[in-house]
């Protein structure tokens, strides 16, 4: 049985630890241990973990690295031969484990696999972040089996097979230890949003794959760190999904997608200022700001050969195209076909 350690980054999460560790302890897998990594939390989570649950190892950090470095660097200390990425506020059935590590052990290329995300309030549809697996458009506009941009379906069944993804939820997600670290770990320029697409992005480049595994499901609460309407989490999105495209895009790609990409962003930006939600504007102009001003160093990433970066032999590799190329990229705009044509339905599209 291979082992796996269930590592699940704090900040300030009291409530969810004690809502929903129970279910994580109740995991029904003989070779599992859980980790706590605390970025700092200044309410009593250690108290409470260390009072409630002694036998759950616990690492303390001085100060809050983010869900990008807060992950690299308790990553760096656990041992297992898969690790599983697990959000706070994120209810397990007992038997959600046993699946995922059965698919990823099914074929040498898997190298990260998600369960269905279900909704903690409304148990029977499926949660915006990740779903029933996901996937992005030419433009890097990322979307999921069971939710495109805000609409949510209910789950009836129909996303239920198990199937290869673009990216799996940062939520929820099991990796093979040695994969994570062969790519260097979460890209810790992210912060927090989107880091997960990239880093299965560049796992794809490097010729793994990401499943999705239905049998296996979770209930996820969402919106704990940074809410929806949080004009720094508008700015992490857009920034991010900037520097996702750069980073990662075939070379005859990038020039032209992210044009399209910058166009389409401005469209959303003044969307948001005719809803008078005028932080958000402001967020996606200081995003694209960002991400112009700093594309040197965005360039440097790209072509560097260590770190959290895709080298430059996978990048000049014709074997590079083959993760933007596949069917799991949609080859036609996600916003257009959602807000024009009013498919709202991943089955529509």
């Amino acid at each position: 049985m291979k082992s796996v350690a269930i590592v699940i980054l704090n900040y300030n999460t009291r409530r969810f630890l004690e809502d929903f560790l129970p279910s994580v302890v109740a995991t029904n897998y003989s070779n599992f241990k859980i980790v706590v990594a605390d970025n700092a939390s200044t309410d009593d989570s250690v108290k409470f973990i260390k009072n409630n649950y002694p036998a759950i190892d616990l690492i303390i950090f001085g100060k809050n690295h983010g869900f990008t470095g807060g992950y690299n660097l308790a990553l760096q200390q656990v041992k297992a031969d898969y690790y599983v990425l697990l959000n706070s506020d994120v209810k397990v059935h007992a038997d959600w484990l046993q699946p995922l590590v059965e698919l990823a052990e099914s074929r040498s290329t898997i190298a990260a696999v998600q369960p269905k995300i279900l909704s903690y309030h409304d148990p029977i549809a499926f949660e915006y972040a990740g779903a029933s697996g996901g996937f992005i458009d030419e433009y890097g506009y990322p979307y999921c089996r069971g939710r495109v941009f805000e609409t949510l379906e209910k789950d009836k069944g129909q996303y239920d097979d198990k199937h290869r993804i673009f990216w799996a939820t940062g939520a929820a997600m099991l990796i093979k230890a040695d994969a994570y670290h062969k790519m260097g770990g979460l890209d810790e320029d992210f912060f927090a949003h989107m880091e997960e697409i990239d880093l299965c992005w560049r796992l794809q480049n490097s010729g793994y794959e990401i499943w999705v595994e239905p049998k296996s499901k979770v209930w996820h609460v969402g919106g704990g760190t940074l809410k929806k309407e949080n004009p720094r989490k508008t700015f992490y999105n857009y920034r991010n999904g900037l520097v996702l495209l750069y980073k990662n895009l075939p070379s005859d790609k990038v020039f032209k997608v992210i044009f399209m990409r910058l166009l389409l962003d401005h469209i959303s930006a003044y969307r948001f200022l005719f809803m008078g939600k005028f932080g958000d504007f402001k967020a996606i102009a200081k995003a694209h700001k960002d991400f112009l001003f700093r594309l040197r160093y965005w360039r440097q990433k790209r072509y560097s050969t260590g770190g959290y970066d895709v080298s430059k032999t996978h990048l000049n590799n014709e074997d590079s195209n083959a993760a933007y190329n596949s069917n799991m990229v949609y080859k036609k705009s996600i916003v257009w076909q959602y807000f024009i044509k009013k498919k709202h339905l991943f089955s529509d599209l």
